[in-house]
């Protein structure tokens, strides 16, 4: 297979570069591509990464496909979403928070996709792939020129915004058709995200690829399941979150996932010990994890439903499927009346689980999310391991030429994946499109770990949401948390649970550190200009120091 070169471009630069691509392969050369997101999913959640919940299906494309277990989203919904689309930082697309505009509003918090960004609808559809996509949107929606038709997709069914009831969801879009609150009373969107987007690949004329984005919006708040899945795992949490982490951690390095001797790490400063917990609060939180567990359960049911399709019509070989997951678990309660009161039990009451028109108020708590993230600090919207790591399962028999069942260790992010399907559909992704500037590509593409299990890492890697920075370079990783702003340092290849701040030890690499991101936030339009840049820095580390 021709591999494309793409060129290596600094931020910032006054130069606009070739554009990317070249001639086109025959379609029979050139896969379906088929992207999964799961919604609010934690890093342990599913099988293939240590979850006692059964998910087959995606552990069947982990076993005969690629794992990676150091893999980059942004930390949060519209963000990550806009970022996997376009290829770009989520704030060159415009998206830096989420989809409104940002009280300190660069052009970087725009709240929706602007026009200086391309979609992985317009880049593939421009070579000659069908685009379809069934799920959640959550990237502009107040006018329809930012829709999904609007920006490059053939077909569109699911929402708009962020997150609705799963059974009587409301704002639910066909193409450009708004649709009435379904009336049936065995619909499920999950189910329905899977059966339409069956139907778009059935559309598909023969002898042309296409691209597939599947956008679950489970297992993300409410916490909505269908009665006979919740049936499922009732009382299977009764154990609390403290022994689920402990067994989690110990199936993730029995398979490889992570290693035993970075250990996991401690429970969540905001979250009790469960043992402290009153039985009533234990039993309404094995409830709520239940349900949550039903939801992923449910997922995994209907991927399977796309797998076995794909069979049916032969294609399953020659199609690169790809899972992710948005950001880390949510530690959101939703209690509408004390919105971080006790927020390790969740939101909303165990009613609200049963009432199919709630959109929201219903969740499952910190201390859960906690263990979603098993063995990783902290949650969704930070920039800690937690909030930023998600599971990335990659399957394509046809072209990935390393073992079934490799886990890779190399670090990869979520900017990587339109250079991968501009490579592999021989696409063109261009310099100006309707006379706007497009951004440069920061990613790499990933087909030398398709092929390898390994390539040469990103040089820089940065992250900010709700003015919350980090940075990695090799295994050194620096995040500034708020409301303090104060930097921390983790080296990744000893400590990936951030338990070890070396920012004393090692300040010469932490001030560089810290540069290289207001460079790149002032760049990217990552941080309101009220926020000054740091000095510069006029001798440089050895990022190869030893740790003591």
């Amino acid at each position: 297979m021709r591999i494309l070169t793409l060129l290596a471009l600094l931020l910032g630069s006054a130069c606009l570069p070739p554009a990317i691509g070249g001639p086109l392969r025959p379609a029979q050369d050139r896969p379906n591509i088929v992207l999964i997101m799961a919604d609010d999913l934690g890093f342990s959640d599913i099988g293939s990464y240590g979850s006692e919940i059964p998910t087959p299906h995606l552990d069947r494309l982990a076993n005969n496909g690629l794992r990676f277990t150091q893999f980059y989203n942004t930390s949060r919904c519209c963000p990550t979403r806009a970022s996997l689309l376009t290829g770009l930082y989520q704030h060159q697309a415009g998206i830096g928070e989420m989809t409104r505009r940002h009280e300190t509003s660069t052009e970087g918090f725009v709240g929706h996709l602007n026009e200086h960004c391309r979609t992985l609808g317009e880049v593939l559809g421009s070579a000659g792939y069908r685009t379809y996509l069934s799920g959640k949107w959550h990237v502009g929606q107040a006018e329809q020129a930012w829709w999904p038709r609007q920006r490059g997709f053939d077909r569109f069914y699911g929402l708009l915004g962020g997150a609705s009831s799963f059974f009587r969801p409301k704002g639910l879009y066909l193409d450009n058709e708004l649709l009435p609150v379904p009336d049936d009373p065995d619909y499920y969107t999950t189910d329905a995200f899977t059966d339409y987007a069956l139907e778009f690949i059935d559309e598909t004329p023969k002898g042309t690829p296409f691209l597939l984005y599947l956008a679950h919006t489970a297992p993300h708040w409410p916490l909505h399941a269908r009665d006979e899945d919740i049936a499922k795992f009732r009382g299977c949490y009764t154990q609390g979150w403290d022994r689920l982490r402990e067994e989690r951690f110990a199936r993730q390095v029995e398979l490889g996932i992570v290693d035993e001797a970075q250990g996991l790490s401690p429970r969540d400063f905001e979250v009790p010990a469960w043992d402290s917990l009153t039985d009533q609060e234990r039993d309404d939180l094995d409830h709520r994890m239940a349900v949550y567990a039903a939801m992923i359960y449910r997922m995994d049911h209907n991927i399977g439903r796309l797998i076995k399709h794909l069979e049916a019509r032969g294609e399953l070989d020659n199609t690169l499927i790809m899972f992710l997951s948005d950001n880390g678990g949510c530690p959101e309660p939703w209690n509408t009346t004390n919105p971080r009161g006790n927020s390790h039990l969740g939101g909303g009451t165990i009613a609200d689980i049963y009432d199919r028109n709630k959109s929201g108020g219903i969740s499952y708590g910190q201390g859960w999310a906690n263990a979603s993230n098993t063995p990783l600090r902290r949650y969704k919207t930070q920039s800690h391991e937690g909030g930023i790591s998600t599971p990335f399962i990659v399957h394509w028999p046809a072209g990935l030429s390393v073992a079934p069942g490799t886990i890779t260790h190399t670090p990869g992010h979520i900017i990587d994946v339109m250079p991968t399907v501009i490579e592999l559909a021989g696409a063109n992704y261009p310099e100006v499109f309707d006379g706007h500037h497009v951004h440069p590509l920061p990613g790499k593409s990933l087909t030398t770990v398709f092929a390898t299990g390994d390539r040469v890492p990103h040089d820089w890697l940065f992250w900010e949401h709700r003015l919350e920075g980090a940075v990695r370079h090799g295994d050194w990783k620096a995040i500034q948390r708020q409301p303090t702003g104060r930097w921390f340092l983790y080296h990744m290849g000893q400590d990936r649970t951030e338990t070890n701040d070396l920012a004393a030890q090692y300040p010469e690499i932490l001030r560089l550190m810290e540069h290289k991101w207001w460079e790149w936030a002032l760049t990217n339009k990552a941080t309101p200009e009220r926020m000054p840049p740091r000095p510069p820095i006029t001798t440089a580390p050895d990022f190869r120091a030893p740790l003591e």
